[in-house]
């Protein structure tokens, strides 16, 4: 761990929305924070350098995402052209294993609703989930 506790924005990219949360190292935990609009024109950059403005991370964790038996994605090689343009905010950037925190969240949701402490379950809402997932695998393996 670096010998300051640092702040990081972890996003979990999606060819439509770009969920993101943020974490604290001083409390090992993360939480939702935004959903990102994003289209064939590219992500909403403003909403993300304000964020970025808003939070002044430490490093910014993206998730990458693979296939069930390691391999990459898809998606993968669009994760990194956003890997690439996260760069002009002059930040570290690492990537964290991703696979099934979309699934997981949305399972996490689905419980808290049943169980009276959520109300109806939005889209963008399991895509903030899944970037808070991330950010807690980075925070726990570091």
């Amino acid at each position: 761990m670096p010998a300051t506790p640092e702040t990081i924005l972890a996003f979990d990219f999606g060819l439509r929305r770009i969920g993101v949360a943020v974490g604290q190292q001083v409390t090992a935990s993360a939480n939702p924070l935004a959903v990102i609009h994003n289209s064939e024109n590219g992500p909403d950059w403003t909403a993300i350098g304000e964020l970025i403005l808003e939070w002044q991370p430490a490093r910014i964790i993206v998730g990458m995402p693979a296939c069930a038996d390691g391999s990459p994605s898809e998606i993968s090689n669009c994760v990194n052209g956003f890997i690439r343009e996260l760069a002009r905010f002059d930040r570290p950037i690492e990537t964290e294993d991703e696979r099934y925190s979309s699934l997981e969240a949305g399972e996490l949701l689905k419980s808290e609703r049943a169980l009276g402490l959520r109300g109806r379950i939005k889209k963008g809402m399991i895509d903030s989930a899944a970037a808070t997932l991330i950010a807690e695998r980075w925070l726990t393996r570091n």
